[in-house]
């Protein structure tokens, strides 16, 4: 990239998307490319699609299905005077806020009522612009959202994430709330959000989920069992891309049903992969629980794709499901740091085979520049690393809260 040489954005027809909540716009995802005609191997999307193209000559194609949490708050100040806009370097001011709601009452009505107004707004506008939304309900903490949808294909998966991140933000903000997807803000008792990732994968040739189980002794396929001995086996690794910030690992904790150890389960929320559905079940999945919303979906999921497809070529066994994941002490824990999480990164070989040097390069690069930030940051504060583990600071909130 010596020169900041041109690139060349090819619009992709099948993203484009009419916008109900802004008049006369609409919204397309392209494709990165140098002039040469060599797709640009940094781009997230090209990334995926290689993934996508090593499970097709397997002969399986990737089905997920999104279950995101996220903040919908009320914005009390903009934070638009000039020493609040930022500079090269120092992200702007985030917005002050206020909750609109109570919290820690999981699914009451009251606190659903309250909110109802503009959740009808951006479910309006969701299904206008033709993402599968499927459920809305509220959440643990003050405000907390998720939002469900129906499973999608491949690139059609995270380009729904990326979409339905855009339009969440933009159409709350235009009726004076404000939406985070940053997993856990600085702001008093304001709960981690997480990302459930739901995932299958079908049988090309016949259409078929291959994850199925037609053994009452076990509850997937050997091709499922498989999948997830191969996302085990790279989790440590995988976690640089579902949980690819700072503070995506406050929420990395036991007894927070959040994952703390490469586990699997049986409809367990306490394991990095949760199995749903049974013997001749049509809709048997799993659900990987370790990622954020803030996760670029495209890596997330690439990952995942990676991982279980050497798993299946391995034949990797997980072992017995998990009954009790968090005590679980013989399985390493997961990274409790993006620098951690890194660390794995280089140390795991698959990834760099999978995904090239060029790309695993780059992002570490990203990715050790975002930490050193960081740890400058707590340098300068006279911080100790180890007294943030379970703390928000306010250069993750300045980082994170606005731009997620």
């Amino acid at each position: 990239m010596a020169g900041f040489p041109d690139v060349v954005l090819v619009p992709d027809p099948l993203t484009f998307r009419v916008l109900p909540w802004a008049p006369g716009t609409g919204w397309i995802l392209g494709d990165l490319y140098f002039d040469s005609g060599e797709p640009l191997p940094y781009a997230p999307r090209n990334v995926m699609r290689r993934a996508l193209a090593e499970l097709a000559q397997a002969g399986f194609e990737y089905f997920a299905g999104l279950e995101v949490e996220w903040y919908l708050i009320k914005i009390e100040d903009p934070m638009l005077e000039p020493e609040h806009l930022g500079s090269p370097g120092m992200p702007p001011t985030p917005p002050r806020v206020g909750a609109v709601s109570h919290g820690f009452q999981y699914l009451l009505e009251s606190h659903l009522d309250e909110v109802d107004p503009i959740l009808q707004i951006l479910r309006k506008n969701l299904e206008g612009a033709g993402l599968p939304l499927r459920t809305m309900e509220d959440e643990w903490g003050p405000g907390q959202q998720e939002f469900t949808f129906d499973p999608l294909p491949g690139l059609a998966a995270a380009d729904a994430m990326v979409f339905f991140r855009t339009a969440t933000k933009q159409i709350c903000r235009r009726h004076g709330y404000h939406a985070t997807f940053m997993c856990k803000p600085n702001i008093p008792n304001f709960y981690a959000s997480g990302w459930h990732l739901h995932e299958s994968l079908l049988h090309r040739a016949t259409g078929e989920n291959a994850f199925v189980s037609t053994n009452v002794e076990r509850p997937l396929s050997p091709v499922g069992l498989h999948f997830i001995g191969g996302i085990l086996a790279h989790a440590h690794a995988a976690c640089a891309f579902a949980t690819p910030t700072i503070n995506g690992y406050k929420r990395v904790k036991p007894y927070s049903l959040a994952p703390d150890r490469a586990t699997w389960g049986i409809e367990n929320r306490a394991a990095i992969v949760r199995v749903q559905g049974g013997v001749n079940d049509p809709a048997t999945h799993v659900e990987n629980r370790v990622g954020e919303p803030a996760a670029n979906p495209y890596l997330y999921m690439a990952s995942q794709i990676v991982s279980g497809l050497d798993g299946m070529r391995r034949k990797i066994d997980p072992g017995p499901p998990s009954e009790t994941p968090y005590a679980a002490t013989d399985r390493p824990p997961l990274p409790k740091t993006l620098m951690e999480a890194v660390h794995a990164l280089k140390q795991d070989t698959l990834f760099r085979e999978q995904l090239g040097d060029t790309f695993l390069d780059f992002i570490i690069t990203m990715k050790e520049f975002e930490a050193n930030r960081f740890l400058k940051h707590l340098e300068s504060t006279g911080t100790r690393l180890q007294d943030t583990l379970d703390v928000v600071t306010d250069w993750e909130h300045r980082e994170y809260f606005d731009l997620f």
